[in-house]
């Protein structure tokens, strides 16, 4: 019967197991990473926060408590050091992050890598809101009329006005305009065409006149 063992069983005595959790704490506070097998990370995760917590009480008894289960003076100074300069403090919990890597080759074991967690805390309240704004849909922006449009509806109210109707928005308005703008349309083409059958007879003159003048030049 195991009575009064709490915990997983890590392959190892309990002295063994409890010098090997006091090493894995004190190589995360020194590196900030450690890379080991995911049943250490998740044994060893309430021991940092117990640390993290006497540090952020900061008082005489938390400072010994601390080293007396590190066993490292300078490791205890330099963690509550950090602590006071504002590290931690905007955080209520979940000091430590766990990444999984896969199997390790040979015995199959699932890998990890644990870390502290020293980016600042924002609060879920912050988070949603920021969220719901950037997932709110933009306004959309005026629609510019450019002046060839300007000039358009300019002119087909001049057409109204010349047709004789007063009252915008009428159904009769609307096809009489629509059929003055069609009749100028087509006279515009039929004026642009013209212009352009005699701009052609007019080159064709001139090659026919520079065709003479060489064939003289050759005959003299």
């Amino acid at each position: 019967m195991r009575h009064n063992k709490k915990g997983r069983k890590l392959g190892t005595d309990w002295s063994h197991t409890k010098a090997m959790k006091r090493s894995l704490v004190a190589a995360l506070f020194l590196n900030d990473r450690i890379k080991t097998v995911e049943a250490r990370a998740k044994e060893i995760r309430p021991d940092v926060d117990k640390v993290i917590t006497w540090a952020k009480r900061g008082d005489l008894h938390s400072r010994r408590l601390a080293i007396a289960y590190l066993n490292d003076k300078e490791l205890v100074r330099e963690i509550f050091e950090k602590v006071s300069q504002g590290m931690f403090q905007d955080r209520p919990g979940g000091y430590t992050r766990i990444m999984k890597l896969g199997p390790r080759k040979g015995d199959n074991a699932p890998m990890v890598i644990m870390e502290l967690v020293t980016e600042p805390c924002v609060p879920k309240a912050e988070r949603q809101a920021a969220a719901a704004k950037k997932a709110a849909p933009k306004k959309a922006a005026p629609k510019k009329v450019t002046k060839k449009e300007e000039k358009a509806e300019e002119k087909s109210e001049e057409l109204a006005e010349n047709l004789g109707f007063e009252d915008d928005g009428k159904i009769e308005q609307i096809e009489a305009v629509d059929a003055a703008e069609k009749s100028e349309a087509v006279e515009e083409a039929r004026e642009e065409a013209e212009k352009a059958e005699e701009k052609a007879a007019k080159e064709a003159e001139t090659v026919d006149a520079e065709k003479i003048e060489e064939e003289k030049a050759d005959v003299k």
